[in-house]
């Protein structure tokens, strides 16, 4: 499913970023250029970190 439907950014693609260490939005939309049109993508974005930092086990 599409996260940002202005850069075609899809959920697996941020999935990609976060396990490729990003753990922001803003490190989000500079790999991948999701958010820097419209912005209304952010809060799906964030949803999603939030989401993985929660299914993240810390040590």
């Amino acid at each position: 499913m599409y996260v940002c439907v202005c850069r075609a950014v899809t959920e697996n693609d941020v999935h990609d970023c976060i396990a490729d260490g990003a753990r922001s939005a803003r490190q989000i939309r500079d790999t991948t250029g999701a958010g820097g049109d419209c912005a209304s993508c952010v809060r799906k974005i964030c949803a999603i970190l939030k989401r993985s930092e929660e299914l993240t086990p810390t040590a």
